[in-house]
Parts: structure tokens; sequence; C-alpha cells
């Protein structure tokens, strides 16, 4: 198994990465948290990954820290999510707020991802309450540099949107609504409550 990969970012995109290693470009399939934090096509980055080995497919999921990562496996070992959905639960909503609403049993805030019901909140609650505890401290480091620029946060967040495949207008009109949600918006934040917002 592939536990870590460290090259050149040669393609990045919200939903996955490029990265040449030893002459080989691995697609790696990445949450949007880590897509802010990877840095720029050109530069050196490393990856905490899981491999995904199926009979049809072998894939790569990549991840900004270890504490993401580990809470990535212990999603996908809940009846029902995917190594793709998982994926879309830490796009929807960052690490640490997903372990807090698992250990307050914080359905609401679990069904506000999207993709997620109640019934599987539930689930993702009896399963995972106890075990995200073991879970380190260290906390995911946020993007910034976004959050000086409204108008920078606003493109990026659009950008990301029609890349994920959203019509123009529909992205719009959920970023204006987001950005009245957000008290202090960086695009991850505006990111999210917007998908929150197409969601329902």
């Amino acid at each position: 198994m592939i536990a870590n990969l460290r090259g050149i970012l040669i393609e990045k995109q919200p939903t996955y990465v490029i990265v040449e290693a030893g002459g080989i470009g691995y697609e790696v399939w990445i949450p949007l948290s880590t897509f802010y934090q990877i840095g720029e096509v050109g530069a050196e980055v490393s990856l905490r990954t899981y491999t995904s080995v199926r009979e049809d497919a072998i894939q790569l999921f990549g991840f900004s820290t270890a504490r993401e990562r580990e809470l990535y496996i212990k999603l996908i070992s809940v009846q029902g999510i995917g190594v793709r959905s998982a994926i879309s639960m830490l796009s929807g909503m960052d690490a640490d707020e997903i372990i807090t609403a698992l250990k307050n049993n914080d359905l609401a805030k679990l069904t506000a991802i999207p993709g997620v019901g109640r019934k599987t909140a539930e689930r993702l609650v009896i399963e995972l309450r106890d075990k995200v505890a073991e879970i380190g401290p260290q906390q995911i480091v946020r993007d910034d540099k976004a959050a000086a620029a409204t108008d920078r946060i606003y493109d990026d967040a659009l950008s990301a949107l029609l890349n994920l495949g959203y019509q123009k207008s529909a992205a719009e009109k959920a970023l204006r609504a987001a950005n009245n949600e957000v008290s202090e918006p960086n695009v991850q934040r505006i990111l999210r409550a917007a998908l929150r917002n197409l969601a329902r």
C-alpha cells in the first residue's frame, strides 16, 4: 500500500491532483481542504495517501495531514460509506468539525454535509463516536491568504464549483447565499456553505 507520496505537482483540480514521482505521474483524489493546502503546479508536494484496491481499479486518495487520512479511514469503515463518498464528506466539512459532530452526537451538523442523510449520520455516530477520540489533536492548517481578498475568494470558489460540474447561475446563487452565512469568509468556508446550499 502506498501510504505517502512525495513529488512534483504537475496538475491540480478541485477533486484530484497528479503528482510526478520517479518519472511516474500518480493521479490522487483529494478533498477540497487538501486542494487549498497543497500548493501550486510545479511545487514539490507531500501527501499522506490511502490506496484503494478493487477488482477493476486501483485508486489513490491523498490528504494534507495524517489526521485527515486517519479520519478518512474511519469513515470508509462504516457500512455504506465508499472511498469517493468519504472524500465528498471531507470536502463538505473539515475534519475538526466532523470529529466534533461525531463526539457530540450532532446529527443536524452531519446531515448538513452534502449527500449525508439522517440514517447515514446515525450510523456514523454509532460506529465512530468512540473511535474518533483516538485521532490526535493536530489542527488542520487553513488557507488564510484567501481571506485577504474577497474578490479572489469568490472567483476561486466559483471556479471550483464550475469544475465540479455545477451550472454557473446556480453556483453564483449559492455563493451569494453562502457569503451571507459565513462570518469570517475564506475560500474553504464559502465553498462548503455553497455546497450545502446546492444540496438543499
